[in-house]
This record gives structure tokens, C-alpha cells and sequence, in this order.
């Protein structure tokens, strides 16, 4: 057996290991996650792709090269992730959800996002594989992805234009006065979909268009089906930690969007280029630090003045938005 195969066997148990003890930390954890807590498990994720991004480069025979891909594409990932999770922030706001109920429904939007990002990947790099051209196309709509997300003043969802919500809807009648985190209900002889699961819902869907820019910047640093997975789910391992450590310091965030669209504007022109000019990974690696820590830096540094952060502060209309999605 080559010494890639192995290292799939022990990530696929590793992850399978890291999953089930995220999931029942949370589930049987009674009340509110504390920030603190959140962070220490945020901490141990990330402690853990690092190791494994240490095993890769010890134990791969070209895991030199290896090592920096996959610590690039981990960053990649879990700094898009702390953008996407700002969103995820507005739709439980905006759908009502209280704080105990948040983390199954959590647990449920991410088990869909592990599932659709392994379909995206494959496909992705199956596509780039098959035409090249492809890679050129991916940065033009990273470079367009960049300048749009840099342009804009605020995080948008328009789920009551959401075609996914539309067809829950017409599948199930949805009941709005259920409490709880459960996704269906009985009444009366008949099954009702609930608020939490038209939330998963949302959730999902989010996460397709997260997926349409976090994985061709990730093809940009390599093609490598098995470093572009394994980044991709230890990053998306640590959402759950990470979605409950952001609401005590999202203040460290308030310029990450500005880093994020120049990492994407870098990786796009990364793509473009790549047929004249190659940008080694150690270098897109260095850009991609050196952004983010200049973007917590700033947000730190930088008085807040009396700017509101739209990320945590749900719009006057969201409550009139909520009864128009579930009507």
C-alpha cells in the first residue's frame, strides 16, 4: 500500500473519530456554548490539521510541496469559513432560532456542506482536468467573486427569493409555532415542516454559493484530489466550535471581508496567469498569512467608532422578512 492510501485510511478514521466527538460534545451539552469553550475546541481542531499537515510532509514522499498545499488550502477554507459563518449568524437572527436549539441545527447544515463540498471537488478538478481551459474561467469568477464582495457594504441574503425555500415549501406545509429543533412535526394526522428545518434549509443553500468560491481557490493552489479534500473538511470540522467562539469576539473580524476579497482577487489572477507565470505555493501561502493578519490587525488596531457590524446586527425588516418566507 502506497503511503497515500494509508494517509487516506487514517484521515477518513480521524475525521470519522474528530466528528463524532464534535457532535456529541455539543449534543449532550445542556444550555448555551460559552465563548471560551468554543474557542479551547476551536483550538483543537485547528491543532489537529496542523498535525496532519505535519504527518504530510514527514510522510509523503513529496511532502514538502504537499505540506504547504494543504496548510494553504486549510487557511483558504477556514478563512472563507469565518465569512460564511457571518451569514449563517444573520439566519438564525433572522428565523428566530434560539441559542440551545442552534447547535443540532448546525449540526445538520454541516453535515450537508461535507456532502456537497466532496461533490464539488470532485467535480471541479475532474473539470479542470478534462478542460484546461477551465482554470481560467474559475479565476475570472474569483477575480468578479473579489471585486463584488469588496464593493459591497453589508452581508445580503435574500432567502425569500431562495428557489430551495420555494420548493420545501411546496413539498410541506409548514408549521411556525413549534418551539423546538426538531425538522417535522405531527398535527392533526398530518406532518408539518418546521422553522428549524426550513433554517437547514437556508443553511444549505448558503452553502452552495460558499462552495462556488472556496473551491476554485482551492484549485488554484493544487489539483490534488486528496489535498483539496482533506483541507476542505478539517476546515469545515472546526464550524461548529468556530460559529459559537465568533459571537464573543467578532470585533477581531470586522475588515476579514476586505482580506478575504483580496485573497480571492490574488488567487483568481493566480488562475488567469497561471499559463505564462507560476506563482509558487510557499509564496501564495505567505500572501494568504500576511492578508489575514493584517485584517485582525486592522480590526483591532482601528476604532469602531459608532460603525454597526451588519454582521451581528439583523436588519430592522428581517422579523417582516421571516413571516413573508414562511407564509
Amino acid at each position: 500500500m502506497n503511503p497515500e492510501n494509508i494517509l487516506w485510511i487514517v484521515f477518513i478514521l480521524l475525521f470519522i473519530i474528530i466528528f463524532l466527538i464534535d457532535m456529541y460534545v455539543t449534543d449532550h451539552r445542556k444550555g448555551k456554548i460559552v465563548v471560551k469553550t468554543a474557542l479551547i475546541w476551536s483550538a483543537v481542531w485547528i491543532t489537529t490539521a496542523l498535525m496532519f499537515g505535519a504527518t504530510i510532509y514527514f510522510y509523503l514522499p513529496d511532502g514538502n510541496s504537499k505540506a504547504f498545499e494543504f496548510i494553504t488550502g486549510y487557511l483558504i477554507e477556514y478563512s472563507l469559513s469565518v465569512d460564511n459563518l457571518f451569514v449563517f449568524i444573520l439566519i438564525f437572527s433572522m428565523m428566530g432560532i434560539k441559542e440551545q436549539h442552534q447547535p443540532r441545527i448546525l449540526k445538520w447544515g454541516i453535515i450537508g456542506a461535507i456532502v456537497l463540498r466532496i461533490l464539488f471537488i470532485v467535480a471541479g478538478v475532474q473539470l479542470i482536468k478534462t478542460f484546461s481551459f477551465m482554470i481560467y474561467l474559475l479565476g475570472a469568477v474569483l477575480v468578479f467573486t473579489a471585486i463584488k464582495m469588496f464593493l459591497s457594504k453589508e452581508e445580503e441574503i435574500h432567502p425569500d427569493h431562495n428557489i430551495f425555500v420555494k420548493l420545501a415549501k411546496k413539498m410541506f406545509k409548514i408549521k411556525t409555532d413549534v418551539g423546538s429543533d426538531h425538522f417535522f412535526v405531527k398535527h392533526n394526522g398530518e406532518t408539518y415542516a418546521t422553522v428549524a428545518f426550513i433554517t437547514v434549509v437556508l443553511l444549505e443553500s448558503t452553502d452552495v454559493v460558499f462552495a462556488i468560491d472556496s473551491i476554485p481557490a482551492v484549485l488554484a493552489i493544487t489539483q490534488d484530489s486528496f489535498i483539496v479534500i482533506t483541507s476542505n473538511l478539517f476546515a469545515i470540522l472546526g464550524l461548529r466550535s468556530l460559529f459559537f467562539a465568533l459571537a464573543g469576539i467578532l470585533n477581531l473580524f470586522r475588515y476579514l471581508k476586505f482580506g478575504i476579497s483580496f485573497i480571492l482577487l490574488f488567487i483568481g489572477v493566480k488562475m488567469i496567469i497561471s499559463g505564462w507565470v507560476h506563482i509558487p505555493v510557499q509564496t501564495s501561502l505567505l500572501v494568504i498569512m500576511g492578508t489575514l493578519l493584517v485584517s485582525i490587525l486592522a480590526s483591532v488596531i482601528i476604532k469602531e467608532d459608532e460603525e454597526k457590524d451588519h454582521h451581528v446586527h439583523p436588519k430592522p425588516d428581517q422579523k417582516k422578512m421571516k413571516d413573508e418566507i414562511l407564509k
